[in-house]
């Protein structure tokens, strides 16, 4: 059992765990509702010295049981597969725990709003920082307009979908994978914005089967915005303060005044601030923070891939978007050989907001006929 496993090893977990391990594995065993936040707050506020911490630590998750030590060893393979190693901790068939080949997928969260039955399901994946909500009305107007049904995800590590310390977009393809298998959907449009089109386009480079067609919006196979910008942000809502018993429009407010300094432009203030939630009578934010700036490269940069997907493709951007430039179109074409390049005239990065209806009819458009 876990929890014998957990008591074997308690001495030595004492004394070579790190202070940062500690808090990592408190932040997956929060996400995964193993520990509570009045739980974690007692690790981390109450003991100062590490080895009290580690102490406190493993004691509380082994008297939760074996589920729940369980939980606490998988999170340790991944965050620290050496020291899994030398506690006698690694998985059993002792293959490598590096960051693909151990990875699994998360069940995301979604909603589906009924379409068509004789039209393939349409999968839509936010960006960086976003949620499912940023597709709920796009995917309304996209049924009233005739496709199939529509199902809005919540990527790893945002909105309501479990957090993980990996943040690769193979993991992000798994997880929409898995999702298809658990639906029953052999095969499905995929539509991501930014993030969201990225792990789109990595599903399709892995599983042409499974991808009808394909739509990019504003994002191209690539490098693309500078990791400083986003880190940034990272670091300034982490910084952000809340004491307990505002009002969610207080806190709101208090949390835009503390990253107005570093996040200046209001519109991505009120973005970043979608994600401030309360849990517990305190404010925090729901994406994972950690995973993401320790993976915040990967998320700017694009997996390499050599095999096109043969599939239709829509890379449509906006016309005042830096995000799919002329530079990027001999990639475009060599991964997606059938993709065509299309411009919204007066959008943004955020195509689906800044001009919605010309959005919603090049989407209808490019779906294929019943």
């Amino acid at each position: 059992m876990a929890d014998q496993q957990l008591l074997n090893v308690r001495t030595e977990f004492v004394e070579r765990v790190s202070k940062p391990l500690i808090s990592g594995l408190l932040d997956d065993l929060l996400a995964q509702g193993v520990l509570n936040l009045q739980e974690v707050d007692e690790v981390q506020d109450r003991y100062v010295v590490r080895t009290d911490k580690a102490r406190c630590l493993i004691d509380g998750v082994r008297l939760k049981g074996s589920r729940a030590s369980q939980i606490f060893i998988d999170s340790l393979r991944k965050r620290d597969g050496v020291l899994a190693k030398q506690l006698g901790l690694a998985t059993e068939s002792g293959e490598n725990c590096g960051a693909v080949v151990c990875s699994s997928a998360v069940p995301v969260a979604y909603t589906e709003v009924s379409g068509r039955g004789d039209r393939p399901p349409l999968l839509m994946l936010h960006g960086l920082f976003g949620n499912r909500g940023n597709f709920q009305t796009a995917a309304k107007a996209l049924v009233r307009g005739g496709s199939g049904k529509v199902l809005a995800l919540d990527a790893r590590n945002h909105g309501s979908s479990p957090h993980s310390p990996l943040m690769s977009y193979e993991a992000m393809s798994l997880d929409v994978q898995q999702l298809l298998t658990h639906l029953g959907i052999t095969k499905c449009i995929l539509l991501g914005h930014s993030m969201g089109g990225k792990t789109a386009m990595t599903l399709a480079l892995q599983r042409p089967d499974l991808v009808e067609r394909l739509i990019s919006v504003d994002i191209s196979p690539v490098t693309t915005t500078p990791v400083s910008e986003f880190s940034a942000y990272i670091s300034a809502m982490k910084t952000v303060k809340i004491p307990k018993g505002l009002s969610r429009s207080a806190a709101r407010q208090l949390a835009d005044d503390q990253l107005r300094p570093v996040v200046q432009l209001p519109q991505m203030r009120q973005f970043l601030l979608t994600n401030l939630v309360e849990v517990e009578g305190r404010y925090v934010w729901r994406v994972n923070l950690e995973a993401i700036s320790h993976h915040l490269a990967d998320i700017m940069n694009f997996p390499p891939f050599h095999k096109p997907y043969p599939g239709p493709a829509l890379f449509l951007g906006g016309s005042n978007s830096p995000y799919i430039s002329s530079k990027d179109y001999p990639e475009i074409q060599r991964l997606f050989p059938r993709a065509n390049v299309k411009y919204i005239e007066g959008a943004g990065h955020i195509v689906h907001q800044d001009k919605f209806e010309e959005f919603i009819t090049a989407v209808l458009n490019f779906l294929p006929p019943p």
